[in-house]
């Protein structure tokens, strides 16, 4: 599974995927840091030295390097509070836009660490701010990777997948997760959004990913067989898959929903090819019991999921699809009944 490999500590090696135990290894190992300890008050004592010295009798440059200094080592023993602090504080030491956007990348690494997305939030908003007044397209592309992560981990799986999409030709964000991970998160985050024909060209044939799909377990099977239509592979693939989904960080939160999804799109392909079809044929063609298919039909039918009903006597199921029209014309008139309710009571009021 190529889980992420996230560290708090600064830039992570290029393109070697953590296992998920290496993962919580090096959690734990950030975690055995005391940061009351008498080593660490030394450390800490040698770093503020070197922090007054560099504000007496250096420059700009310096003093920003040397505060920087006490922000990493404050990250690595794993005091998130004051690790923050410390980034601020650096942040008043420097001038470049640039070197602000370092600062932010750091502190976006150690708010994915803790999962404090609250945090994600308002420092992507900050970048964004920061861009404003100057930085070059390297750093813009760096951050398309954190907002990506981001909306993923907070299910905004549409955007996700455009801004992964938009990061495949320029990633260089090795300190979150490895290239590997990125099209593995790309794929998934995909399949659930694109249509077909922007599937096709955008994931399915395109370059980067093909030369990374065979590498990662079951992927390559998951996309190709959902998209040549061949369902009993792809239930195949998918079982695999769900493992590694459960075993990712970011993704585990929403594992049920996921699978949903995911369901929800191969039933529709599968049902668009038919105005009508036997249950039988359908559980067969995916490889699974009768009953099986039957509850689930039900429940995504139920859900407002799919289009068809159940003809539980004949063993059918039929499609009705909604006329695009039609629903335009009845969304249509509920907005008028809404707006209407609001003018009789706006009237009131200035009866009143």
């Amino acid at each position: 599974m190529y889980s992420s490999s996230l560290l708090p500590l600064s830039v992570a090696s290029s393109s070697a995927s953590l296992l998920p135990n290496d993962f919580f290894t090096r959690i734990s190992q950030f975690m055995l840091f005391d940061s009351s300890s008498a080593d660490n008050e030394e450390e800490l004592k040698k770093l503020d030295e070197k922090i007054a010295y560099a504000e007496e009798n250096l420059g700009e440059s310096e003093v920003h390097e040397a505060h920087l200094a006490k922000a990493l080592y404050f990250i690595r023993i794993s005091d998130k509070e004051k690790a923050l602090e410390q980034l601020l504080l650096t942040e008043g030491k420097t001038i470049s836009v640039s070197q602000k956007m370092d600062l932010v990348f750091y502190t976006l690494q150690l708010a994915f660490f803790y999962m404090d997305f609250d945090l994600v939030s308002k420092n992507i908003d900050k970048a964004k701010k920061l861009f404003e007044e100057g930085g070059d397209w390297e750093r813009k592309n760096r951050l398309k990777v954190y907002e990506g992560l981001y909306c993923m981990a907070t299910r905004n799986f549409n955007k996700a997948a455009s801004l992964f999409l938009d990061s495949i030709s320029t990633f260089t964000t090795y300190e979150i997760f490895p290239y590997e991970t990125l099209i593995f998160y790309t794929v998934l985050t995909s399949i659930i959004t694109l249509d077909r024909v922007s599937l096709k060209q955008k994931v399915v044939d395109a370059p980067e990913i093909l030369t990374v799909l065979g590498k990662i377990p079951f992927l390559s099977e998951f996309l190709n067989s959902w998209y040549e239509c061949q369902y009993k592979a792809f239930f195949s693939a998918f079982a695999g898959m769900a493992e590694q989904i459960k075993l990712d960080r970011y993704l585990y939160p929403h594992f049920r929903f996921y699978m949903r999804e995911v369901r929800t799109v191969v039933y529709s392909q599968f049902l668009e090819s038919y105005k009508s079809v036997t249950v039988e044929a359908m559980a067969k063609a995916f490889g699974v019991s009768v009953d099986f298919i039957d509850q689930e039909l039900s429940r995504f039918i139920a859900a407002g999921k799919l289009h068809c009903k159940i003809d539980k006597v004949a063993g059918v199921v039929e499609t009705n699809r909604p006329d695009a029209k039609n629903t335009l014309y009845q969304a249509t008139i509920k907005q008028g009944d809404f707006l209407l309710n609001r003018i009789q009571k706006l009237s009131r009021v200035i009866d009143l």
